[in-house]
């Protein structure tokens, strides 16, 4: 029994590790990546327009990168940025109109968590042969419960007025408790880890009981009857019972 609950118990300690598979670049390759000046950002709802049904331009190439953030660690409710590099590699300028991003299941991406802020941009162009990073500021629902989910996030560019879309992160973030290092998740891993090293334990302490004790040998105590039978013929010596019995003995012979 105890082999089993600690079977389970080690099942749930290896659920839950996911694997983050994100394309960014490093803090170092952003380095020598122009900023576009002088490009008025605009924070806007949910009711803005995106474009939608449309692809990235032959010739854009999009990076990514969390500043200071290698762990994709997104506190809920909490303000986190996310750096997009954008490379033109067409004959004409672009024009950057907006990031967006979701929140997403990292099992099912059609179950939908969360729609992000839509960050628009003004005057954001991007002239031929050019780099430039644009930042994407973002916070999830402080009510989201820690874990790991899928942020896919969208930067919209148009080109000779005709729009595109290009997705410049589809990976995994982890969603951690704001103001704090220890989340709910991770007490109850620790909490179930402990939980299974003291089932091991007595588990092992049972056995090791198990096999020190060693079978009594129990002895067999005979008692005579020889002397107890001579002591009772002289005992019962003289008596009626005696002779009765010594009469018997005469008549069987």
């Amino acid at each position: 029994m105890v082999i089993r609950v600690c079977a389970v118990l080690l099942a749930l300690l290896l659920v839950g590790a996911p694997l983050l598979q994100v394309r960014c670049q490093s803090d170092e390759d952003f380095a020598a990546t122009e900023v576009i000046e002088g490009s008025d950002i605009g924070i806007v709802g949910d009711d803005t327009h995106v474009f939608s049904d449309v692809g990235p331009a032959p010739g854009v190439d999009t990076v990514c990168v969390f500043p200071k953030n290698a762990g994709k660690l997104v506190p809920a409710g909490e303000e986190a940025e996310l750096l997009v590099g954008l490379h033109n590699d067409v004959e004409s300028p672009l024009n950057v109109v907006a990031i967006h991003a979701s929140l997403h299941l990292p099992f099912d991406h059609r179950m939908l968590v969360q729609n992000l802020t839509v960050q628009e941009f003004y005057n954001a162009s991007v002239p031929v042969s050019a780099q430039a990073t644009f930042p994407y500021l973002f916070a999830v629902s402080k009510y989201l419960q820690p874990g790991s989910f899928d942020l896919v996030a969208r930067i919209d560019y148009e080109i000779d007025q005709q729009p595109y879309q290009n997705v410049f992160y589809n990976g995994t973030i982890e969603v951690v408790e704001a103001g704090g290092f220890l989340t709910i998740e991770s007490v109850f891993l620790v909490t179930l880890g402990v939980a299974l090293l003291v089932f091991l334990g007595l588990w092992a302490y049972g056995q090791i009981q198990q096999f020190s004790k060693k079978p009594k040998r129990s002895t067999k105590v005979e008692v005579g009857t020889k002397a107890t039978e001579a002591d009772m013929d002289e005992w019962l010596k003289g008596t009626a019972y005696a002779q009765s019995l010594s009469s018997k003995s005469k008549k069987k012979k």
